[in-house]
């Protein structure tokens, strides 16, 4: 066996090794503490093949090594360094086996209490504390801090999802991402809050969640004060600022400030309304409006005002009755003075600006800018009272 073969066979050696503890740990073949008191005896083994390796190294054919005498290869982890390529390789797998199965983490950030076990890993989670996103997309303005993430953007581009799912048509850019799909289908939910009883099919779903328990909200404005729990409620947050609203339908002038949204605005045209009571026939266009609904047949009314004895059963309507305690009317008109403590009534009062009339008669030609008006117009044709 020639030298190159013996550094080969040693790669492949430590490649073996920690695939096989991988999965035995995952089979729950061999238990931890097993693990911990054979990791020694492991690591002495790998360390006497890398003895064996260092010795034979010395009969490397000539032309590597001169090939290597040019520059100094060194590792990113440690001070160590070598002339020769091959050498660095094989130091680099005994580290990576050695911190894998010991669990250290060495490189400590000095900002907040995250640790890795690889320089690496450390400089990459710098980026965030930094804002420092050196990897940059050659076809869009889109940056990130990992290669790897550049790499899963640019499948948006190339429209590349080499993983199909076999239960749909689905398709996605990762095996991850499409192990994660495929919990839709099976209802698998592996990830559980050990406060509630809330599941969540992935890990950072849950991590989300807990920030309900904690009150966490990590992601704040730089407009106003407002914080969120995660990136992508900041994101649709600054929109309320910019007015950005990105996600427009094809059917009418609509348009929103998330994707969502748009689905929901969607079953509108489509009339799907996909959540159905179990008490009665009414159907629902989101699972937030079921929820909201079957508040009406238990009377559940969880939102509780702290100065009267006001409760409801939709968080909007707490806030919006806030209001009349503080005073406070947010909804302001650019046109002239009229503000509002409620939405609903500056989009009614919009239209006085601009001679909108969606509510029409269909019997006359009358057109009225609130649906009350229009209803009171309707008894004129048909005799009965509005107010019954």
């Amino acid at each position: 066996m020639t030298a190159i073969e013996e550094i080969y066979e040693f790669k492949q050696l430590c490649i073996q090794t920690e695939t096989t503890i991988r999965n035995l740990r995952q089979q729950g073949a061999i238990k931890e503490e097993v693990l911990a008191d054979n990791i020694k005896v492991e690591l002495s083994n790998l360390q006497m093949v890398s003895d064996k390796y260092l010795e034979i190294n010395k009969e490397v054919p000539v032309c590597i090594e001169e090939y290597s005498k040019t520059e100094l290869y060194y590792c990113y982890n440690c001070k160590f360094n070598t002339n020769n390529k091959t050498i660095l390789v094989q130091h680099l797998v005994l580290e990576n086996v050695k911190l894998k199965h010991t669990g250290e983490k060495p490189f400590k950030c000095n900002v907040c209490d995250h640790s890795y076990a690889f320089k690496s890993g450390l400089k990459t989670h710098m980026h965030k504390h930094t804002g420092e996103k050196p990897f940059k997309c050659n076809i869009c303005d889109y940056c990130c801090t990992t290669n790897w993430s550049l790499r899963l953007h640019m499948c948006k581009h190339t429209r590349e999802k080499a993983f199909k799912c076999n239960l749909c048509d689905h398709g996605c850019t990762t095996k991850a991402d499409l192990k994660i799909h495929v919990r839709k289908h099976t209802r698998e939910k592996p990830f559980k809050c050990d406060i509630c009883d809330h599941c969540c099919t992935t890990k950072g779903a849950l991590k989300v969640h807990v920030r309900k328990h904690t009150g966490e909200k990590p992601f704040k404005c730089d407009i106003c004060d407002h914080c969120c729990t995660t990136k992508s409620d900041l994101k649709q947050h600054i929109r309320k600022h910019t007015g950005e609203k990105p996600f427009k339908c094809y059917m009418c002038d609509y348009c929103c400030t998330t994707k969502w949204d748009l689905t929901v605005h969607m079953r509108k045209h489509t009339g799907n309304k996909p959540y159905k009571c179990n008490i009665c026939d009414r159907c629902c266009t989101t699972k937030r409006d079921l929820k909201i609904h079957i508040r009406k047949h238990t009377g559940e009314k969880p939102f509780k005002c702290n100065i009267c004895d006001f409760c409801c059963n939709r968080r909007s309507n707490l806030k919006t009755h806030m209001y009349k305690h503080t005073g406070e009317k947010p909804f302001k008109c650019n046109i002239c003075d009229y503000c509002s403590n409620q939405m609903r009534y500056l989009k009614t009062h919009m239209r006085k600006h601009t001679g909108e009339k969606p509510f029409k008669c269909s019997i006359c030609a009358y057109c009225t800018i609130t649906k009350l008006s229009l209803k009171n117009h309707m008894s004129k044709h048909t005799g009965k009272s509005p107010f019954k």
